[in-house]
């Protein structure tokens, strides 16, 4: 059938993009899903979704070992932590008495009896995970509560592997053998036989408010350990059930209570599945039954682990209730923001490091307030990351669905008082129109001691579900089943160590995954070995040679370190007789553009164009100047944007450039306006307000140099805004002072001035016929805080649906509709030489293979350049230079400096060291759209980035000047070289 499984997902999925139907809000203001499968601009992904596997849904080992164990390690011990003080009749945290009443699964009977001393607490229990996306670009499994589905179903669906296919029939009986020998200690001579034991199934009778929560089918091997209502108990000594324990037969409750039977789950582990009030809200909220187990969990963000979000209770007093009282819990008033901006490593937990400056707040002024002092410098309303409701569980928000009205009113329902519940909520991994859960059950149980967990090492996986994100049928879904993929010792050799203590092993994992994933990428096709060794987080000198040969350290038992040796260098083409990493014929050491870009006139025009764009008349030059407070007012140089007149700065080099290489009516220079739209009011920022009146648009700038294919494009862009002074607002010491813009000059002017400068290149080039395809020069607005990649997201969404339209400086408008962009160079910080670690810069790309694609251009253009950097710097002028010495003066032109020799690091976007997430890049990626992002290697603690130090004292003309032309020759290359695919 050719809509089997995942195909279901994937039907239809163009045509709902292609209808308009892509708005992208501020991640600041909505995290949205992360696409799988196939995203909105790109084509299907064929490592997770394999054409001869329809029922699967891949999870890669480096998953399993680095998130979802640790991550189902930390859920056990807080779940069974619950578990044990329910059944000890003490509180129990997230059990709030509201939870307990009418509940069938912990009636007033097991209440006042309480757990048997013979409970070892056994959890089966069914976890709705899925992959949502944080705002450090990572992509994480996250926890959204108990399944949807009921307490039971992943449990008997874990033993299918299709709708109609089971695993073998041992499957289930082996796992029985293995959980009643590791929690319940039964010798294994008593285990061969499993009825003679006392094994017996009870099957789930069908639930009024859930006809869906049902066992069925069941597989085959349970059939012979069946027990219905009327079977005699005799000999029975465990109970696999997940019904209600108030809806079991009376011996059987009898039995338990006396300790003469096993209950398999724990019944007080099932309680989340009938907490009334959470009934009564997925009438109207479908997906309300992930909350009751949520509440007993903390916040989790760290990167190793499952990502937990945030529930609970807020109050905001008010006359007739000052204080949180009621039924109702756990009360999490409070709520630490987290941004994009943050100077914290992406393998860092954000939590655990704290800044002053990254305040915790009210959850309702988190949610709903836009008001300057909340927001601060980084904060925006998160009320579209949120679902709230009311303590009689009338759903007052659907953060991700609701429309702007219905955000306008929940905010006013919540700063009018009272207590209300709420979750973050970060939209679930979506393929097509689909989102997509998996329902894992986490079977562990309490220790001998009472206090440790156990978890059962290979326990079931259960299955997958999709629905319609804007309409789910919970009754019907689409269901998948998850694929663990080991696939030889390089797989195998990830579960071998420690991811909590072994940073030196995690670290070589983390290479083997990035070695293999661009192998994937590319086709399972050879890797340049040059390339490969710019995908390895390794010391600046260490060899791929010397690396592969330290590689035979600790494996498993099955894995050799040689079989992993060999199996990588299977996947690398060969070496060269020089042992040089690039093999000739892939390295192209030829150029297209530096015999215009080595030179020292160039270096000059670089510095002069950087220099006059960040210490001249433009001084206000992020999207929301001038801000009205009385601390910025009173601060300013002058009180009106200078944006428009910045734009208008490059827009009339560009008509100049075009005049001056005979490009007239050929190369053609212009716009993108749009309006800045928000779901709530920023009247204090200047910017935005007037926007809103129509006194002005927000614009990207563009120059368009032909190509002879016009129907396609490779993009080399920047973003023109500039970022407020985190020293002058205070940032980092309470934040009351005022929000002026920084000048710019390395973020974001040392791009800005690559751009300006490429244009008269790359026309050249044009007019030569050398080029296949357009190039495009864009100049994005609005990439820093609060527009928050507002250009980047507006030229996006243009390109998704198809409608983008340029506005020349000549007024005319042109459709550039049918164009499709091969690629996208973004280019973002390139001028700052990091001290601590030289002459090193970033080659980050997106997800998709035609990313990899451009970073292996950039690559290629970075080794020409070191090729010919030594020739160069040999000739007269340069000869007896030495390395480069900043300037502070913009007039003072830094002295002639040897060409550096520059390693760009190849860092996919799973790599910790990318910062494509603190970027426009970010966007283009979610959306498909193949990207690699230039910058610097960044340097989260200096001086220069987003303060008062961001002019020319920080620019390193020879790096910057470099890494420049390397980005120029990148583009010049993905605008002539044909794809491996094509």
């Amino acid at each position: 059938m050719p809509n089997d499984g995942w195909k279901q997902l994937l039907a239809g999925a163009a045509a709902l993009e292609a209808a308009g139907k892509y708005p992208i809000a501020a991640y600041s203001e909505f995290m949205p899903p992360p696409r799988l499968g196939i995203k909105a601009y790109g084509g299907v992904d064929s490592q997770l979704c394999h054409e001869a596997d329809p029922w699967g849904w891949h999870v890669t080992e480096y998953e399993e070992a680095f998130e979802l164990q640790p991550g189902l390690e930390l859920l056990a011990r807080e779940l069974l932590h619950v578990a044990h003080h329910l059944g000890r009749r003490e509180p129990a945290h997230g059990i709030a008495a509201a939870k307990l009443k009418d509940n069938p699964y912990w009636p007033v009977e097991l209440h006042d009896a309480g757990a048997p001393d013979q409970e070892r607490y056994l959890l089966l229990t069914p976890l709705a995970l899925s992959r949502t996306q944080d705002d450090k670009g990572r992509v994480r499994w996250t926890l959204f509560g108990s399944s949807e589905q009921g307490p039971g179903r992943a449990f008997w669906r874990s033993f299918f592997l299709s709708p109609k296919e089971e695993l073998p029939n041992h499957a289930g009986p082996d796992f029985v053998r293995r959980l009643l020998a590791a929690a319940y200690h039964e010798p294994a001579d008593k285990l061969t036989d499993l009825r003679r034991l006392g094994f017996r199934i009870m099957p789930t009778e069908a639930s009024d408010a859930f006809p869906y929560w049902h066992d069925g089918p069941l597989p085959s091997w349970a059939k012979h350990f069946l027990w219905s209502k009327g079977d005699s108990l005799r000999g029975v000594k465990y109970l696999l059930t997940f019904n209600p324990f108030a809806r079991l037969p009376a011996p059987v409750r009898k039995a338990y209570l006396a300790g003469a039977l096993h209950l398999l789950p724990f019944p007080g582990s099932l309680v989340f599945w009938g907490a009334q009030p959470y009934v009564k809200l997925s009438k109207v909220l479908p997906l309300a039954m992930h909350i009751p187990l949520l509440h007993s969990i903390e916040r989790h963000e760290a990167p190793r682990g499952i990502r937990v979000p945030q529930s609970g209770w807020m109050h905001e007093p008010r006359a007739d209730e000052p204080t949180f009282t009621g039924s109702h819990g756990p009360l999490r008033n409070t709520f630490h923001r987290t941004n994009r901006w943050a100077r914290i490593h992406r393998h860092d937990d954000e939590l655990a490091a704290i800044h002053i400056g990254d305040k915790e707040d009210k959850v309702a002024h988190v949610l709903f307030s836009a008001a300057a002092d909340d927001i601060g410098l980084y904060g925006k309303p998160m009320a579209r990351n949120a679902q709230v409701w009311t303590p009689d569980c009338e759903l007052l928000l659907d953060g991700p669905h609701a429309s702007r009205q219905e955000l306008l009113y929940a905010a006013k329902c919540v700063c009018g008082g009272g207590k209300y519940g709420y979750r973050f909520v970060y939209p679930a991994m979506r393929m097509g129109s689909h989102e997509v859960y998996w329902h894992r059950p986490l079977v562990a149980w309490l220790a001998d001691d009472g206090q440790q967990c156990s978890l059962l090492p290979d326990a079931p996986l259960g299955y997958l579900t999709a629905y319609r994100a804007d309409r789910p049928q919970l009754a019907k879904p689409i269901e998948l089943w998850p694929r663990l993929l080991r696939r030889g010792p390089h797989e195998a050799a990830v579960s071998a160590f420690d991811p909590e203590h072994d940073h030196h092993y995690h670290r070589t994992t983390v290479n083997i995954h990035k070695l293999l994933d661009a192998w994937r990428t590319f086709g399972q096709r050879p890797l340049d070995r040059g390339f490969a060794r710019q995908l390895l987080t390794l010391p600046r000198h260490e060899t791929l040679e010397a690396w592969l040969a330290a590689l035979p350290v600790r494996t498993n038992h099955a894995v050799s370190g040689r079989q992993l040796v060999d199996e990588l260098e299977l996947r690398l083409g060969p070496p060269t007789a020089t042992g040089a990493n690039h093999p000739p014929a892939a390295r192209k050491s030829h150029s297209l553009t530096y015999a215009k870009t080595a030179k020292r006139s160039f270096e000059v025009a670089y510095w002069r164009t950087i220099a006059e764009l960040a210490t001249g008349q433009y001084v206000n030059k992020d999207n929301a100047d001038c801000v009205l407070d009385p601390q910025t007012l009173e601060n300013l140089a002058h009180d009106h944007r200078d944006l428009e007149a910045l734009g208008d700065h490059i827009l009339e080099y560009y008509d100049r450039a075009i005049s001056e290489q005979k490009m007239t009516g050929k190369a053609l220079a212009g716009e993108f306006p749009f309006v800045w739209r928000t779901d709530f009011d920023y009247d204090w920022m200047g910017g935005w307000k007037r926007n809103q009146a129509g006194e002005t648009q927000e614009r990207d700038l563009v120059c368009i140099i032909p190509g002879r294919d016009r129907r396609q494009a490779v993009i080399m862009g920047d973003h023109y805004d500039t970022a407020y002074m985190e020293d002058r607002y205070g940032y980092m010491h309470g934040g009351k002072g005022p929000r002026l813009a920084a000048a710019g000059a390395d973020d974001n002017h040392s791009a800005t001035a690559t751009l300006m400068l490429a244009a008269p290149i790359l026309m050249e080039l044009s007019r030569a016929g050398q080029l296949a395809c357009d190039i495009w020069l864009v100049h994005l607005t609005g990439e820093e805080f609060p527009a928050d990649c507002l250009g980047a997201r507006h030229l996006c969404e243009r390109l998704v649906e198809g409608n983008l339209q340029i506005r020349l400086t000549n007024g005319r408008e042109r459709d550039l509709s049918k164009v499709r962009i091969r690629g996208l160079y973004v280019l973002d910080m390139v001028a700052h030489n990091n001290d601590g670690e030289p002459d090193v810069f970033q080659i980050c790309p997106g997800t998709s293979r035609e990313s990899m694609w451009l970073a292996y251009q950039a690559h290629l253009a970075n080794a020409a350049w070191n090729d010919s950097a030594p020739q160069w710097n040999s000739r007269a002028g340069r000869k007896n230079c030495r390395r480069g010495k900043r300037s502070a003066d913009p007039a003072r032109i830094p002295e002639v400096a040897l060409h550096p020799q520059l390693s760009g690091e190849v860092r996919p976007a799973f790599d910790p060291r990318s910062t494509l997430f603190n970027t426009d890049g970010q966007i283009f990626s979610d959306a498909g759209v193949p990207v690699v992002l230039f910058m610097e290697n960044y340097d989260i603690n200096r001086q220069g980035y987003h303060d008062s130090h961001d002019t020319m004292e920080n620019i390193d003309l020879d790096y910057g000047s470099a890494v420049a032309a390397i980005a120029i020759e990148s583009v010049a290359r993905a605008a002539t070289e044909a794809m491996p695919w094509e």
